[in-house]
């Protein structure tokens, strides 16, 4: 690894939604060890475990009006300016189509998709006078492909890759870049509320990718570093998979 990859975002402020654990955590972690100041925005009262010299957090649910608007102004006010903003902040319920209720519905859509537009939307507000700035969402393999009894989640997570696209040619003339991550199985705690091992089951699911695991969060927060980076500088509304070539797959 060169001395320009281990600063790549150096300086940089960033907001990290679901921040708590997971994805979020590994790529707060992986942001400040390489130089950046960080906002960790999560529901979970636990993010403030990762309080520390250059990262911020608070305690709110993304999906809520003035959440978005706060994150921005604490990255202000802490270190005066807001370079990038990656929406990971997530929720799945598992539930047929035929069986799901409106609430089932809301809960999802809210966090995954409004929370991102809230978010995207101030954000970009705080970039654009600066000409510059990286939004990277978090998406899935399933922005593409469907899954039974997750009909709420891939909607989800599809409407996202379509938000990136659009943010991408709004933003673009003003410096912003917006991106996406469509990540595979990754081992987090997204399906703990839901099941007794969403880890395990998780772990278990990633052996159907060709590469044969699932994904540490590291290896997302990984792409997410390089999104936000001057490095990335030619891509533009661009869902970068990483899904250990699932999606490439045909079973």
């Amino acid at each position: 690894m060169t001395i320009n990859q281990i600063n790549e975002v150096q300086d940089k402020v960033a907001i990290v939604t679901g921040a708590a654990s997971g994805i979020g955590k590994a790529t707060v972690e992986l942001l400040h060890a390489r130089g950046a100041k960080v906002i960790a925005e999560d529901i979970d009262p636990s993010v403030n475990e990762l309080a520390r010299p250059g990262i911020v957090p608070f305690v709110a649910d993304v999906s809520k009006d003035g959440s978005a608007e706060k994150a921005v102004a604490l990255a202000l006010e802490n270190f005066g300016k807001l370079d990038l903003l990656v929406n990971n902040a997530a929720r799945i319920v598992y539930t047929p189509v035929v069986k799901m209720t409106r609430k089932d519905w809301d809960y999802v859509m809210e966090t995954n998709v409004t929370g991102a537009f809230l978010h995207s939307r101030e954000a970009a507000k705080a970039m654009t006078p600066n000409k510059s700035g990286a939004i990277v969402n978090i998406a899935s393999y399933a922005s593409y492909f469907a899954f039974p009894t997750i009909a709420a989640y891939t909607s989800s997570k599809g409407a996202l890759a379509q938000l990136t696209r659009t943010l991408a040619l709004e933003l673009a003339e003003h410096g912003i870049r917006v991106n996406a991550i469509g990540s595979g199985d990754v081992v987090t705690n997204l399906l703990n509320e839901i099941m007794d091992d969403g880890r395990g089951f998780l772990t278990e699911h990633g052996k159907g990718a060709p590469i044969g695991r699932a994904a540490q969060p590291e290896e997302i927060a990984e792409i997410v570093s390089f999104l936000a980076s001057d490095r990335a500088s030619f891509i533009v509304g661009s869902v970068v998979m990483a899904d250990g070539g699932y999606s490439v797959q045909i079973k």
